[in-house]
């Protein structure tokens, strides 16, 4: 049994799947989808912050008088359908799903006891939004489910009284924070708990240990679930299951602790924006770049989407989600259960990102620019003459190929036309027999 000590906690395994996963999709929403204007901190910018932007923007939309509460009944998602979010995510060839339960503003997406009148079972949808997610995505789909919580709230008087309290007090996590945790593992087992917004208290006003051991040892998920790094302050990179370090997390190079880079399509924000622009957007071949080389270096990645106020998946999101599905179908055994191989990136041409398949005993040399004389020259395999064999993921003949000396290869292409290529952004060498 784990003990409520970081110590006793941070040497519980990973689960397995979790790893080998590699690729999730996580998804903003809540109240702040209404306003959809600059972020999903819209209440603190435009109320604590004042920033112009914010402000302006309710003066010339809203009547006086106007409060971020006002928005609750207009988070109506009308055309909010679970089992096309689950189809979306099943073709974009996530593992896993990780849905905002409740982010910064307090606003709860299932009928919460612990919320009265500000969730999404009371007021707007008059739905548990994650109930009906939940069963769609495991009726349809493979992938696991999780949950965003935010541990505190920007306003809530409670909250607010125990920082005023320097977090003396616990009026606030006894009564509202742990209650709502232990509610949504009972009633929906999420297989990840990514916690969030510590709001500069340390772990100990949010028994995140003592929370941890019940998940761990009692919990319905205490075998499978895997738990973030954000449990208080100083805990980030430090404590909890997989670290993520900072959103937007990509190192470049292979780190010794597991970890996933969190990132959003929109760069800008992680809720929806209806003042987004098309350059606003990560490109096909921007995701490709950043799943290849987050899962290189141990990663994996949680990529953002921000469904709008009335429950629809954008377009542009659902097309980015398709495009990373197509592009894994091709390429998948180069990113699925892989582990990382000794070398990250290649040394000689830049763009080329590698990955180990331990049961085929495969390296996967990911290369993102295919080169215009159509050799691709690599300097770190190590290629054995009459062995090594060269594959293109896609392509069914093999590829020929010459050594040089003590390491490198240069692989020769095949002539393809565009029409022809596997896929369109990003291939794989598979490299078998090699040193």
């Amino acid at each position: 049994r784990y003990e409520p000590t970081w110590g006793s906690l941070d040497a519980r395994p990973l689960p397995a799947w979790f790893d080998e996963a590699k690729f999730g999709v996580f998804i903003h929403w809540g109240v702040f989808s209404v306003p959809s204007f600059g972020s999903e901190w819209f209440w603190w910018y435009w109320q604590k912050e004042k920033r112009e932007p914010y402000v302006k923007f309710m003066e010339a939309n809203y009547p006086p008088g106007f409060s971020y509460e006002d928005f609750g009944p207009l988070f109506t998602a009308e055309f909010f359908d679970p089992n096309q979010w689950a189809d979306i995510l099943k073709a974009s060839g996530a593992k896993y799903v990780v849905l905002t339960s409740k982010h910064h503003e307090g606003f709860a997406l299932w009928g919460s006891k612990y919320s009265w009148n500000w969730n999404a079972v009371d007021v707007g949808p008059k739905r548990d939004l994650v109930a009906e997610l939940a069963t769609s995505v495991r009726n349809r789909t493979d992938l696991h489910f999780g949950l965003y919580h935010s541990l505190f709230e920007w306003f809530n008087p409670l909250f607010l009284e125990d920082a005023t309290n320097a977090f003396k007090t616990r009026k606030f996590p006894t009564s509202k924070s742990l209650p709502e945790l232990y509610e949504i593992v009972t009633k929906y087992q999420p297989e990840i708990i990514w916690s969030d917004g510590d709001g500069n208290a340390p772990d100990t006003y949010w028994n995140s240990t003592g929370f941890l051991a019940w998940l761990y040892n009692d919990s319905p998920v205490r075998d499978t679930v895997v738990t973030n790094d954000r449990w208080g302050l100083g805990s980030i990179c430090t404590h909890g299951g997989f670290y993520t370090c900072s959103d937007r997390y990509n190192p470049g190079h292979l780190l010794p602790h597991k970890w996933e880079n969190c990132m959003t399509i929109d760069r800008s924000s992680w809720g929806y924006r209806r003042d987004a622009w098309l350059g606003d957007y990560l490109s096909i071949e921007d995701l490709v770049k950043q799943l290849a080389e987050t899962v290189s270096c141990g990663g994996n990645l949680l990529m953002n989407i921000g469904p709008t106020h009335d429950g629809r998946i954008a377009v542009v999101f659902e097309e980015r989600l398709r495009q990373v599905g197509t592009w894994l179908k091709v390429n998948g055994e180069a990113i699925y259960g892989t582990k990382p191989w000794r070398a990250q990136n290649d040394t000689v041409t830049p763009g080329v990102w590698y990955t180990f398949s331990p049961k085929e005993g495969k390296v996967n040399a990911i290369f993102l620019n295919w080169p215009v004389s159509g050799i691709l020259e690599l300097g770190e395999p190590q290629a054995k003459l009459g062995e090594t064999q060269v594959k293109l993921a896609g392509y069914k003949e093999m590829l020929k190929w010459v050594a040089l000396g003590e390491k490198g290869i240069i692989v020769a292409l095949p002539h393809l036309t565009p029409q022809q290529l596997p896929c369109q952004w990003g291939w794989t060498l598979q490299l078998t027999d090699i040193n």
